[in-house]
C-alpha cells in the first residue's frame, strides 16, 4: 500500500506470536533480515569488561551496536504478549529473549526428536480422501513437510512427489501411470506435478452432456411370432427397421387394412389397451433402465407407448383413481394403472393440458405418447 509520499510503502506488520512458534519464528527471521537486524538475534554482540579502555571507534561501534539491539528489542516486545514476557527472565538483549522463546516453545533435542517423529507418522499416513480436491490435498501434504524441514528433517523434493503419487484415489490411477512413464520423478517438481493434476482434475468434473433418450428393447418372441412396431405376419411381414406403409397393415380383430388391433374402431374403449392375448405380445412402452435417475419435472417423448403415462399423482389436475388397467413393457414385466386424468404442464409460460394421463406410481420417468399427441391433433 502506497503512503503519502510517491514511491515510499508502509512498513510491514510486525508478526504477533499467536502460539505456534514454527510459523511465528519464520515471519519474525524474515522481518529481521529485512531490516538487517537479524545479526543481533543470531549471534548477539560482546559487551566489554566494566573500566574497560576503549577507543573512541569502538566505543562508537559498540553505541551503534546497543541502539539496533534496543531497536530489535522494541520489536520482540511488540509480537510477544505481556503474559508471556513476564515469564522471560533475561530480557537485557534480543538474543536473549530470542533463545528464551525458542527453549520455550521449540524445545530442546529430544523434544524435537519426539516432534519429528510423530510428523514422520502423520507424513506416511495422509492420504487423499474421496471427497478432496488436488489443491487441498497438496496442501495438507506440503503442511506436514514443511514442518518436518523446520526441525531438521532433509525432505528432497522427489520424496515429496513419489508420497504424492502414491496416495492419489484411484480416479488418478492411470494418470500416475502416465506420469510415471513420460516423466522422471527425480527432475518433476512439486509445482508440476499439483499443475498437472489440476487440469486432469477439472476433466473429471466437466458434465457430460445430458441425452435424454430412452432404449426402446423389443422381446424376441415379438420378432419371432409376435406383433411389434416393426415386424409383422402376412402382409408387411419382416421389415426390421425399415420404413413401412400404415396403409398394409392388417388388424387382427376386424381384418381391416390401415391400422393395428389396439388402434381398431371396434374395439371396446374402455377395455384395457395393455392386456392381450398372450400371443400377441405388444410394445406399449419403451423400456428405461433401472438404473436412469427418477425425474418428476422430465417428460420423454414415446415412439412406442399407447398412452401418455406419469409416476407422480402430484402432478395431475385431475385424476380417477378407481380407473384400473395392466401395462406391458418391453421387458415382457407388467405394471399397474392406478388412475387415469389431465396433467396440467406449463413451458415457455404457456399452459399445456394433457389428457386421458395412466397414472403409474411404479414408473420412473414421465412418458408423452407421440402416438396420443398425434390423434389429438
Amino acid at each position: 500500500m502506497l503512503s503519502t509520499s510517491e514511491g515510499q510503502f508502509a512498513q510491514p506488520a510486525i508478526p504477533r506470536f499467536d502460539g505456534h512458534y514454527d510459523h511465528w519464528s519464520m515471519l519474525m527471521e524474515n522481518f529481521l533480515r529485512s531490516k538487517e537486524y537479524w545479526s543481533l538475534v543470531e549471534t548477539g554482540y560482546d559487551e566489554p569488561q566494566a573500566n574497560a579502555a576503549m577507543t573512541e571507534a569502538q566505543q562508537k561501534r559498540l553505541d551503534e551496536m546497543k541502539l539496533k539491539d534496543l531497536k530489535v528489542k522494541n520489536y520482540l516486545f511488540q509480537a510477544i504478549d505481556r503474559t508471556i514476557l513476564e515469564t522471560i527472565l533475561q530480557k537485557n538483549t534480543s538474543k536473549q529473549i530470542w533463545d528464551s522463546m525458542k527453549k520455550k516453545y521449540e524445545g530442546n533435542a529430544r523434544v524435537k526428536r519426539s516432534i519429528l517423529q510423530a510428523l514422520r507418522r502423520d507424513f506416511e499416513t495422509v492420504e487423499m480422501k474421496s471427497s478432496e480436491c488436488i489443491t487441498d490435498y497438496f496442501s495438507r501434504v506440503m503442511s506436514v513437510s514443511n514442518k518436518m524441514r523446520f526441525h531438521g528433517e532433509q525432505m528432497l523434493e522427489v520424496t515429496i512427489v513419489e508420497k504424492i503419487l502414491r496416495f492419489l484415489t484411484d480416479n488418478f490411477n492411470y494418470i500416475v501411470c502416465s506420469i510415471e512413464e513420460s516423466k522422471d520423478t527425480d527432475t518433476l517438481t512439486i509445482d508440476e506435478l499439483q499443475s498437472s493434476l489440476i487440469v486432469h482434475e477439472q476433466k473429471f468434473h466437466q458434465k457430460p452432456v445430458e441425452e435424454q433418450a430412452l432404449k426402446v428393447t423389443t422381446d424376441e418372441r415379438i420378432g419371432a411370432g409376435g406383433r411389434g412396431r416393426n415386424s409383422y405376419r402376412g402382409r408387411g411381414r419382416g421389415r426390421g427397421r425399415q420404413a413401412f406403409n400404415r396403409a398394409i397393415v392388417e388388424c387382427y380383430r376386424c381384418h381391416q387394412l390401415g391400422h393395428f388391433q389396439y388402434d381398431c374402431p371396434t374395439w371396446n374403449k374402455e377395455a384395457n389397451y395393455a392386456e392381450l392375448e398372450e400371443h400377441e405380445d405388444v410394445l406399449l412402452m419403451a423400456y428405461v433402465e433401472e438404473h436412469e435417475a427418477m425425474r418428476n419435472d422430465v417428460w420423454f417423448l414415446d415412439s412406442g407407448c399407447s398412452n401418455h403415462m406419469c409416476g407422480d399423482a402430484r402432478m395431475f389436475s385431475e385424476l380417477n383413481e378407481s380407473f384400473r388397467q395392466q401395462v406391458k413393457l418391453g421387458n415382457n414385466s407388467r405394471i399397474t394403472v392406478k388412475g387415469r386424468g389431465n396433467v396440467r404442464l406449463q413451458l415457455n409460460g404457456f399452459n399445456y393440458v394433457l389428457t386421458a394421463v395412466f397414472y403409474v406410481p411404479e414408473l420412473k420417468n414421465n412418458l408423452l405418447s407421440i402416438r396420443q399427441l398425434q390423434e389429438k391433433d
